[in-house]
């Protein structure tokens, strides 16, 4: 039986928002294994099943930035959340996005890439930049999209500069609608995503470890139920159907008029333009998105700093 210490209890608690006794015994009866809990508080309903894990967010900013029918999203992280208002470090994460499009939102060719100005690479301004503003910085990530004919439509939510915030959306429109009517478009569903954050685009691009597990815990609870297995399988059908309704971006309900499915909001536009508009990929970057932060004893790095 593995040990079930008072850090993996504070884990699980903060992935599931259970309470803390239930968190114990779901380790006991998963003998330590914190994804496993996790399922067996899912599936005794008292885990929410949105809760995220260890998604704390580091600090720095991200940034968009579009030529033509390309864009692309970056994301700058700093140790802080004060040198995100630094003019200093917004004006190097503008240029890391302002490169990052010379390369098509390419992570390594931008890193390499000259910094304007300087003759360093972006990855070797930032270490540079380190002395001047007095903060460590790491070059994240980089993404974009293009379209042969449409728009790229961008995004940035809790912006703290023109085209610098907290989460960054790209939404790729393919077709010869004009540009003001593909804008409006763009714009709508790229705050959708920023919203809701899809987990894939259509239900075939989900993972498929995601779909079974997921389907896997729907069948445990249906289970506690006691109902025999071919109304569970029909249980199955809908609960995964809902799932899908949740996650998958096409499926997905718009926000803007909490009714019509996403597919049907782009058919509707497109007969309204009277020509084909096609969804052919979207991105959202989020500040410190899988970044888990060193949580510390604030009190005691005081004392220490004044040598007490």
């Amino acid at each position: 039986m593995a040990q079930i210490t008072a850090a993996i209890v504070k884990e699980l608690r903060e992935k599931s928002g259970a309470g803390m006794m239930d968190c114990k015994n779901a380790l006991k009866e998963n003998d330590g294994d914190v994804e496993a809990a996790m399922d067996w508080l899912r599936q005794k309903g008292i885990a929410k099943a949105a809760k995220k894990s260890g998604r704390v967010a580091a600090e720095g900013l991200v940034a968009v930035a579009t030529n033509g029918t390309t864009s692309v999203a970056v994301e700058v992280n700093s140790e802080t959340d004060f040198v995100a208002r630094n003019e200093g470090f917004q004006n190097i994460v503008k240029n890391v996005a302002a490169v990052a499009l010379e390369n098509n939102g390419d992570f390594d060719a931008t890193a390499a890439a000259a910094y304007p100005g300087t003759g360093r690479s972006v990855k070797d301004e930032l270490t540079e930049a380190v002395g001047t503003i007095g903060e460590n910085m790491n070059f994240r990530r980089a993404t974009g999209l293009s379209v042969d004919n449409g728009i790229v439509a961008t995004y940035i939510h809790n912006s703290v500069a023109p085209s610098l915030g907290k989460i960054a959306v790209l939404v790729a429109l393919e077709s010869a609608a004009d540009e003001a009517t593909l804008t409006a478009l763009g714009k709508q569903l790229a705050m959708h995503v920023a919203a809701t954050s899809p987990l894939a685009m259509t239900t075939e691009e989900l993972d498929p470890e995601a779909v079974e597990r997921e389907r896997n815990v729907l069948i445990e609870q249906a289970r506690e139920s006691g109902k025999p297995d071919n109304i569970i399988e029909k249980m199955i059908v809908g609960r995964m159907s809902k799932f899908y309704q949740e996650v998958v971006f096409m499926e997905q309900t718009f926000i803007v008029d909490g009714e019509t499915k996403i597919a049907k909001v782009i058919e509707n536009a497109a007969k309204a333009a009277g020509t084909d508009i096609k969804l052919t990929g979207y991105v959202r970057l989020e500040l410190g998105d899988g970044i888990e932060k060193e949580e510390g004893d604030f009190a005691a790095e005081v004392a220490a700093a004044v040598g007490k």
